[in-house]
This record gives C-alpha cells, sequence and structure tokens, in this order.
C-alpha cells in the first residue's frame, strides 16, 4: 500500500511540475511533499520580504527558507488528515496585522507599495495562502505538543544529563513597580484641544489637510505622510478612532475626539468594502507642572500607606498604578525573555539601567521613594519600585531553579517529539526537493530521506 501511495504522489508530483513549467515558464516547483507542490516564486516572495526587513542579501538564508517551509507542508498535510484547520477571521487577521508592521517600516502605504511594486490589496491577496499554511502549521504543532509534560523524575533525569554543561546564573531579581501618569483637568485639556479644532476649522475652510498633518500632527507614524493612514480594517486603530473612521462617507471629515494618546480628527477618503481609507492630526496634551505637583502627592499619599503597612504593594499596584502589564499582577515585572512562563525573575542585565540604578542599593523587602522618570514615549510620571527578592550569582541548581531546569527539560521532551514525529512523516512521504537546492546542509535529512525511498 505504501508503494503505491509513494508511486501515485510521484505521478502528482510530475503533472503539478510540468502544469506549473507550461503555466509559467519563468516559475519552477522548488519541491514536493506529498500532494502539496512549493513554488520557487512562493520562496523567492519569503526572501524579498527577508531583505526588506533590513537584513542583507544571503543566498544561505533561501536554504531554510525553504526547509521551514517542507516542515509547514508536512504539518499542513497531517492537519487535513486530522481536520486541523483555523478560521478565515484568524488569517485575516494575521494577513492585517503583518501589513501593518510593513507599512510601518516603510514609512506608509504609498512607499510599501512602490517598494512592493503592487498595491497592498494585492500583495494581501498573494500572501494570504502562504500565512493560511503557516498559522495551520503551527495549529498542528501545536495539537502533537499539547499534551506533552514533565514529571519530577524526568527533570532530574534531565538535569544530571547536563553533565558539565550546567548553566550559571547572573544575579536575578524581582521587582514591582506602580506607575503613576499625571493627568490634566479639563481646562488644562482645553488648550490642546482648541488647538485642533483650529486646524480642523481650517481643512473645512479649504486648507490641504496634508499640509496641515506635515506641519502640526504629533503622530511620529503619519505626520511625514501627511497624515495619511492608508487602508484600515476595523481592528487596525483604537475604538474611538475606528468608530469615526467608519462611520463617515468618503470626504467628510470628523469632530474632534479624545483616544489615550490625544485629540483627533480624520478624514475618510475612500472606502473599499470592510476597509476605509484614512487621514489624521493628532495634538498630544503636554504634561503641565501643576499635573505633576498634585501626582507628586499623590504618589507620596501611596508610598506612606505602603511603608505604614495600610496597605500592601500588592493592593497599592492594583489600585493606582497605570501600567496595565504589570498591575493585575501585584505590580510585579515579567522576564521579557520568558513572558510565556510568567517568570518574574529577572536578570540584573536584563533590567532598565534607570530600575537598577534605584534598587541596587535596596535591601530584599524595601520600597524606593516616588521618584519622577521619562517613560520610553516622552512622558514624565512618578514610580515606586518594590525589590522583592534577590538571587546572587550561582551555578543552576534544582532546589534554587526548579521552574527554569524544568522549562528547559520540557522544551526539550518537546524537541525530542517533534523530531520523532517529523522523522516517521518523512519516511512515509514521498519528497522531492529541486537540484538547485543540492548544496543546502539543512535539506540534507530531508533528501537523505528521499533518496533511502
Amino acid at each position: 500500500m505504501k508503494k503505491v501511495f509513494l508511486v501515485a504522489t510521484a505521478l502528482i508530483s510530475l503533472f503539478l511540475n510540468s502544469y506549473a513549467q507550461n503555466k509559467h515558464t519563468v516559475d519552477k516547483v522548488a519541491a514536493v511533499v506529498g500532494n502539496n507542490i512549493i513554488l520557487l516564486s512562493d520562496l523567492n516572495q519569503q526572501y524579498t520580504q527577508y531583505l526588506y526587513q533590513g537584513n542583507p542579501p544571503n543566498d544561505e538564508i533561501k536554504c531554510k527558507i525553504l526547509q521551514q517551509t517542507l516542515t509547514q507542508k508536512l504539518l499542513k498535510q497531517q492537519a487535513e488528515i486530522d481536520s486541523v484547520m483555523v478560521e478565515d477571521g484568524a488569517v485575516d487577521d494575521e494577513v492585517n496585522k503583518r501589513m501593518r508592521y510593513s507599512m510601518q517600516r516603510a514609512g506608509g502605504q504609498e512607499r510599501l507599495e512602490q517598494f512592493l511594486n503592487k498595491s497592498v490589496l494585492q500583495y494581501k491577496d498573494e500572501i494570504r495562502p502562504s500565512v493560511k499554511d503557516e498559522l495551520i502549521a503551527q495549529k498542528m504543532q501545536q495539537k502533537i505538543t499539547e499534551n506533552i509534560n514533565v514529571t519530577p523524575m524526568e527533570v532530574e533525569k534531565y538535569f544530571k544529563s547536563l553533565g558539565d554543561s550546567i548553566p550559571e546564573f547572573n544575579t536575578e531579581v524581582e521587582v514591582g513597580e506602580i506607575i503613576l501618569n499625571p493627568q490634566l483637568t479639563r481646562a488644562e485639556k482645553q488648550k490642546f484641544r482648541d488647538k485642533i479644532e483650529a486646524l480642523r476649522l481650517r481643512v473645512k475652510a479649504g486648507e490641504d489637510m496634508g499640509v496641515l498633518a506635515k506641519t502640526y500632527s504629533e503622530d511620529p507614524g503619519s505626520a511625514s505622510d501627511g497624515g495619511d493612514y492608508g487602508f484600515i480594517d476595523r481592528n487596525t486603530m483604537v475604538k474611538e478612532f475606528t468608530a469615526w473612521a467608519f462611520k463617515l462617507k468618503a470626504g467628510e471629515i470628523s469632530p474632534v475626539f479624545e483616544t489615550d494618546y490625544g485629540f483627533h480628527f480624520l478624514q475618510v477618503l475612500e472606502r473599499r468594502g470592510e476597509q476605509v481609507h484614512v487621514r489624521h492630526i493628532l495634538i498630544m496634551p503636554k504634561t503641565t507642572p501643576e499635573s505633576l505637583t498634585r501626582l507628586k502627592l499623590h504618589a507620596d499619599s501611596i508610598y506612606n500607606n505602603i511603608i505604614g503597612k495600610k496597605l500592601s504593594f500588592a493592593a497599592a499596584a492594583n489600585l493606582y498604578s497605570d501600567n496595565k502589564e504589570t498591575k493585575y499582577n501585584g505590580g510585579m515585572m515579567l522576564n521579557a525573555e520568558n513572558v510565556q512562563a510568567r517568570s518574574t525573575f529577572i536578570p540584573v542585565d536584563k533590567l532598565d539601567p534607570s530600575v537598577f540604578l534605584v534598587i541596587d542599593s535596596m535591601k530584599i523587602g524595601g520600597v524606593s521613594k516616588p521618584d519622577l522618570f521619562t517613560a520610553a514615549d516622552g512622558k514624565q510620571g512618578y514610580r515606586i519600585l518594590y525589590l522583592k527578592s534577590k538571587i546572587p550569582p550561582h551555578k543552576a541548581n534544582m532546589k534554587q531553579d526548579f521552574p527554569k531546569i524544568r522549562d528547559a527539560a520540557q522544551s526539550d521532551k518537546i524537541n525530542r517529539t517533534l523530531s520523532e514525529w517529523f522523522e516517521k512523516r518523512r519516511e512515509n512521504t514521498y519528497i522531492k526537493i529541486d537540484d538547485e537546492f543540492n548544496n543546502c546542509d539543512e535539506l540534507k535529512i530531508w533528501t537523505k530521506t528521499t533518496a533511502a525511498k
């Protein structure tokens, strides 16, 4: 039965290869996995994306791209057998997310289209099948590994297997934070609202909105393009922006509205189904000395309540912190390199230097006085820090580092399971790779399996 299947898929691949060559003389089949073909043009498209991200030309990357694509096709083939699917909405969301990222890097839709030499809508249609395959492959891989866990005995066995390769850990700390942002009064905000309302009236009177956006808009992502965001969908922007963008007709201008970013008004340029082409102007309210004075009094009150044992640090963070990423975690920062495990242990060399300067001289359990700081977005606020624990540099051991060793043991088990799964599937799947890729070391395991058949 296996031989019949291999012969049948071989005939299918020959037919598909012939069909592709007859249809596109400049294109060819780079590889075949079962009843799935991989066209050279698809690989080249992914390589173009790699170059567009600012990476240097490197022919070896094409080998890695083909290896990843072979893996995806093998997973997709099994997904079809197991009826593993992804919703069209999930595919559309991922395509739109990637296009937004590409447009931001390009400096706007127009520049991206110039680079691609095609419209964004055309490009989205082209990449949609490959994005769908990628999501299906991810879902299939999750299904293969979803029930993999490790027992304490397996963790210990893994740790012993490391031998002389046991890692050493730098000093690690657990740090909590309460971030307090200044709040402007209605009167303080009014001058910024008046400023953008004056700009809106100038546009209504006939002035070029694009010119005004370049001159006055404070949105770094669109000001240089005359406020033009290109086509957006309902998931692209914050809800207040989306509400006006999809309420107006082409040519209409919104009233001034407020979001977390500041005051805006927008103009709809064109509508295409569930997408709308918009441009906008943003004015961001500025912190006033008075708002910082009020905030300092508020921060001191919170600090005194913590020091006076009227509130725990975790409760204060939950009640008052403006950092939504940490306030519901007792204010504790997460290790950015281990977010999935939600680890609160952070190597000191990975801490924000301004945070390290404060906690370096603190005792465990200490809480810092509120200090004025400038966030990554340039806005000022007050911050209170808490040093929960500190682990000095040491060689990994089961007592102190069991969670990390457990995660490493589980990752090792997952990788071994996937390797075994792929090995079995390669043995039972027809695979053909074009001679153009004979020099790719990454693909030798695939061609070796093929040769064995």
